[in-house]
């Protein structure tokens, strides 16, 4: 989530291989342009997102756009609602929550610069990373946490899909500030 991605993304599909430490090999591929975003696995439940044609993507956002309307996210299947933050000046405004079943909250929220933890009706379940190609690093998942292969799978794709990490308010205004000046 990083701002000033831009150009940085990639105009043909990208797709990677993450090795999990819990439940192995995850495949990622991520289309911007085609607004389509594919997670899947021996051990974890495939996991769709499609943004809706039409309109000009987002640059800022792998999956190009951060619209919920324009979105939709299945999880093996079964439509998984999306709700998104704007993204502006707090690094909480980039949160992203989807609703899996009757009792699946979950939520991913920049914390850090790079990286974005993952909670499950509010229990953090670890953190994630992605590069601004859609490629994600390998969960760091909690060792308390009980870890479920829908867990994984949407961490890789909520990842993917909207990025991580976020400046701090500070730097950003600071940034923000300093842009004003030639």
């Amino acid at each position: 989530m990083t701002l000033g991605w831009g150009s940085d993304l990639p105009v043909d599909p990208v797709t990677s291989f993450a090795h999990d430490p819990l439940f192995g090999r995850v495949d990622v591929t991520l289309d911007s342009g085609a607004g389509l975003l594919d997670v899947s696995g021996p051990a974890i439940p495939h996991v769709l997102l499609r943004r809706a044609p039409g309109g000009h993507p987002g640059e800022h956002v792998p999956i190009g756009s951060r619209d919920a309307t324009a979105l939709t996210l299945t999880v093996d299947g079964a439509e998984a609602p999306l709700t998104l933050g704007r993204g502006r000046i707090t690094r909480r405004s980039y949160a992203v929550t989807a609703k899996v079943g009757t009792d699946g909250r979950y939520r991913l929220v920049p914390s850090s610069d790079a990286s974005s933890r993952l909670s499950r009706n509010g229990t953090r379940l670890g953190r994630l990373t992605a590069q601004r190609s859609g490629i994600v690093e390998p969960a760091d998942w909690r060792r308390r946490a009980k870890i479920m292969p829908v867990d994984a799978a949407l961490g890789y794709a909520l990842a993917a899909a909207f990025g991580t990490g976020a400046r701090a308010a500070p730097g950003m205004l600071l940034e923000a500030g300093l842009d004003l000046f030639p």
